[in-house]
């Protein structure tokens, strides 16, 4: 029993740790959106005011990658581990 709920703890933390990885991407995506921005405001700086717009929201839509990512490890690491435990112990009484 104790193996059974150490080895759900420690694939629930594993998991939360899987999910972070997601955090990359959005990072490297904005840098990217900003570098581009800059570049294009360089170019023409008229066009200042619907770049800038332009790449904020990109950036906002892109960081909710890394938010839905954090979420999940949270949930990974707080409430799955209850609940499968749970679950583990009711199949077990069921026998």
């Amino acid at each position: 029993m104790e193996l059974a709920i150490a080895i759900i703890m420690g694939c629930c933390a594993l998991g939360a740790g899987i999910a972070m990885i997601a955090g990359i991407g959005p990072g490297i995506g904005e840098g990217n959106a900003v570098a581009k921005a800059c570049e294009a405001i360089g170019r023409q700086p008229e066009s200042k005011g619907s770049v800038t717009t332009t790449m904020i929201m990109g950036c906002a839509i892109a960081e909710t990658t890394g938010l839905y990512a954090l979420i999940i490890a949270i949930l990974l690491i707080f409430v799955a581990p209850i609940t499968m435990v749970g679950l583990l112990v009711d199949t077990i009484s069921a026998l």
